[in-house]
């Protein structure tokens, strides 16, 4: 049985103390640079950009701005008859999908402006804009 068991060594508390102690040394730099490292918060996309309404079209109708599929919604970018009239989309055209892309853009920026994007809870969600 010889050679079984050795003579304790120091080896391994050593090991350890200086794995700890380099741990502790580093760890205020880890935090500086998880901090930094941390992702930002996507910027809300202009409201100005007709692009910024063709995604959010794209995510509510698959971009048809004449949507009328029987569920409540409507046009493009999806109104409610009460939402379409009482943000002035009735100047326009009775109901959104009878209107033109541009009049529901500003019909949508009244909306957005007073709202924000949750007036889209769904496809702002999965666009990452709130």
């Amino acid at each position: 049985m010889a050679g079984r068991h050795r003579k304790p060594t120091d080896t391994g508390r050593t090991a350890a103390r200086i794995g700890a102690a380099a741990a502790m040394a580093a760890a205020p730099l880890g935090i500086v640079g998880t901090a930094s490292a941390a992702p930002s918060a996507p910027a809300a996309p202009s409201v100005e950009k007709i692009a910024t309404w063709d995604k959010l079209a794209h995510c509510e109708s698959t971009s048809d701005w004449q949507a009328d599929t029987g569920n409540g919604f409507k046009g493009g970018l999806q109104f409610t008859p009460t939402t379409w009239k009482s943000f002035g989309g009735t100047e326009f055209a009775s109901s959104p999908e009878q209107a033109s892309k541009s009049q529901q853009i500003e019909v949508a920026k009244k909306v957005q402006d007073e709202q924000g994007w949750k007036a889209w809870p769904s496809c702002t969600k999965k666009l990452g804009w709130r």
